[in-house]
This record gives structure tokens, sequence and C-alpha cells, in this order.
């Protein structure tokens, strides 16, 4: 973390749990961040938290270390059941889930609480034991947790906090009716600790709030800065036929150490791919019908420096925190304005820097002006250099596999086993 990206209120001075203070100083926190000194002070002391802050700011930890507190300090009651999980913890993404549960192992590892991870696409039967066995802290995506709840694996008759992170996603997604199924078979909020977490606060997700919670304390850091102050931006327009040879120049000359080129649909970012790699960058594409295990391999190998361009559609754009992300390439500007403050949150994480670059093209360009109405500014525009028009060579020939017998859909294409978030899905997540 970059100091200059955070506060003068240590951890230490919360009189948190020892066994807590353990797992914080284990991940190598020692000063809050903007968010979580305004939000501890008010959810240690039990009153419900809807916050807004910028992506990469720490709202993970200060709602993980504000349960975790909660349920040290508020014993279970003597009749809880082992299928009754002390705390329900709310992801729009499974990539997002797997991330709370990383972060919540370590910061909790003292603790002797147990963790439980619900998400589709893999681990149905393993997951399903794991939770039947009983954990303290349940951590999943709306799909995979409902399923197991109709099927008795679990109830939340004895939950004592309730977590709901990204809420803006979770409406962009189409959740939100199994969101209020899960919050209605709650305790009361009058019973129990809620938090919820968005990196925007629309109205929608406000009275969700106020419906849901006991009075909520609003804690807003900077909502005038929609996007991050550390990103640099750029914006170069481009025509249709230049976009391929640029980006590719632009890798060359600027030498990145680690990109995410965002594109809007799955054909152009297996065309951005065969590009890319017959150019000599190692890359893969993450997308929605990639599958759990290869994703979860992926994020790992760019995270690692072994892959250092990942081609992502918006399925990747929320929830990931991948760091030292040095340059977003919007190869296609999004559609929708705040995709591109998500897109661009994916670098200068916890106050470092990173540049966002993007291109203006014949077909996106009429994006534009709803982004900069949305980030309140415009985006300052290059001419396009000319060395970076670089010539290039032939594309790798995409190898797809063969069709199955039948043209049918395997086990893992099957509907009735909860994908990251089950029966609504959303057009990104298709792509």
């Amino acid at each position: 973390m970059s100091e200059t990206h955070l506060t003068n209120i240590a951890y230490s001075s919360f009189s948190l749990p020892e066994n807590l203070m353990q797992g914080i100083e284990d991940s190598g926190f020692t000063l809050c961040t903007p968010i979580q000194a305004e939000t501890l002070p008010v959810a240690l002391a039990g009153r419900d938290v809807s916050g807004q802050a910028q992506t990469g700011t720490g709202k993970t930890a200060a709602f993980l270390i504000a349960v975790y507190n909660h349920l040290l300090t508020h014993p279970a009651a003597e009749n809880r059941k082992v299928n009754q999980p002390r705390a329900l913890m709310l992801a729009p993404t499974r990539e997002l889930a797997i991330q709370i549960h990383d972060d919540a192992s370590v910061i909790g590892s003292h603790t002797g609480l147990k963790l439980g991870l619900a998400y589709g696409g893999t681990g149905y039967e393993e997951q399903r034991e794991t939770i039947a066995a009983g954990v303290d802290i349940l951590i999943g995506t709306p799909g995979r947790l409902i399923d197991y709840f109709k099927q008795h694996v679990f109830d939340l008759k004895m939950a004592q906090a309730l977590v709901l992170d990204e809420a803006d996603r979770m409406f962009d997604l189409g959740f939100i009716k199994d969101i209020r199924y899960l919050m209605r078979r709650c305790p009361p909020p009058e019973k129990r600790l809620g938090l919820l977490f968005s990196a925007t606060l629309s109205h929608r997700v406000q009275e969700l709030a106020y419906e849901h919670m006991n009075n909520p304390f609003l804690v807003d850091v900077e909502p005038e800065k929609v996007t991050a102050d550390r990103v640099r931006q750029v914006l170069y327009h481009t025509a249709n036929e230049e976009k391929i040879p640029l980006l590719v120049g632009l890798l060359r000359h600027g030498v990145p150490l680690r990109s995410i080129v965002f594109v809007n649909t799955k054909r152009n970012a297996d065309r951005v791919w065969s590009y890319l790699e017959g150019n000599g960058f190692k890359c893969a594409v993450l997308s929605g019908d990639v599958p759990q295990k290869k994703r979860q391999r992926l994020l790992k190998e760019f995270q690692s420096g072994k892959l250092p361009v990942l081609i992502a559609t918006d399925v990747a754009a929320r929830g990931l925190h991948i760091p030292d992300v040095s340059h977003v390439f919007n190869y296609d500007l999004p559609q929708d304005a705040e995709d591109y403050v998500h897109r661009i949150g994916r670098t200068a994480r916890v106050g470092k820097d990173g540049d966002a670059i993007s291109f203006a093209c014949e077909n996106y360009v009429y994006s534009l002006p709803e982004i900069e109405k949305y980030i309140g500014h415009k985006i300052p525009v290059e001419a396009v250099p000319e060395e970076c028009i670089v010539k290039l060579k032939p594309p790798v020939r995409i190898q797809r596999p063969p069709p199955r017998p039948g043209g049918g859909r395997g086990k893992s294409g099957s509907p009735g086993k909860g994908g990251g978030g089950g029966r609504h899905r959303h057009r990104s997540q298709q792509r």
C-alpha cells in the first residue's frame, strides 16, 4: 500500500480482539484506508453501514474486520444448529466471492471461525458437504446459495451479520430478486449487523439498504472523484483497422508489466488474442464462457506474471483485486459509462499509479459523450503516435474444441446447478 493512500488511524486504536489483530498483522495492515477509517468505528459499535468508495480502496478488509469483531464479541446462541451460519456475505461474481474468501482466510486465521464458499461452475458436491458440516461465515454468489438453501443444506435463522458487496453490480446482473429472497430469510435488521458496500450508491441501491437494514449510517468517501486520481487517462481516436496495429505498437513501446485489454464482445476478444499471440505476446481471454477452473488458473497466471496480458470482457471488470496492474486498454469503449470507471479501476489500486488507454473507434466513439459526462471531465486526447502503428505478423489460428455429439450441453452447461448468479443472467455474463 502506498503511504499516501492511508490515514494516520491505526488498527491497534480500535481495541479489536487479540486473535483478530494477529490476522490483520499477518495481512500486512497497520494503518487504515479512508473507507476503513470511516466505516470501522461505526460498524464496530454495532451500527449498520452503507458505504461507497472508489474501487480498490480496502472495502473488503473493512467489512471482514467488522464481521469478525462482531462474531467474536457476540457469542452464538446456545441452540444454534450446525447448519446455521452466523454470517452471510453475498458477492455478484464467482471471482469476487473467491477473493473475499481468500482475504477472510488470512484475516481470520487465528479466530477459529470456519469459512464456507459457494459459487457456480465447479465443486458442487464439495461445497455442499463443507456447508452441511457447519460454517460460521458463508460467502457466495446468489444462485448457488439459493440452490443449497432450497435443499435445506443450511438456513439463515441464526445469522448475526449480513454483508452485500458490490450492490450496484447485483442490480446490473439481474440478481436483485435472489438477494431479496436471501435477506428475507435472515433475522430482522435490528437483530443483525448489516453492511452494504458499493462503488456507486444509486437510488435503487439506497432503497435496498433502507428496506433491509437498520437505519444504516452512510459512509461516502470522495464521491465527487468518480475515477481514481492516480490513473493517467489518454484517448486515441482511431480508425477500426488501426486498432490492433496500435495496440501491438503500444505494448511494444511501453513494455507494460501487467495489462488488461477490455473488449465488448467475445468475438473481438478472440480476434485480439490471435493477433497478440501471433506478434509475440503471451496472453489469454477471460470471458463469460470460460470454465471456472480455467478462469481461476488464468487469473493466477496473470497475477504471477506468467501471463503479461489478459483480454477481458466486462465479466472481469468488477470485483477482481489484481495487484500491480500497470495498464488498462479500452480496446473498445464500453457502452455503459459506469463500466468505464470499473474497467480503469483495475489499475492504480490502493494508492499506486496506473495508465488507462482508450481507443475511440468508428463503432464505439458514440459512447464517449456519456462516459465523459459521467466522470465529470474530458478524457485527455493525444494524436496517434505514428511509430506505434506497426506492421503486423499474421494472427495465430484459434483452435476450437470439436463439437459434442448431438450438439447438446454437458453438465457444466446445465442451468440446474447454479452459475455465478443462478437464474437471472445478464448479457455480459454470456459474452
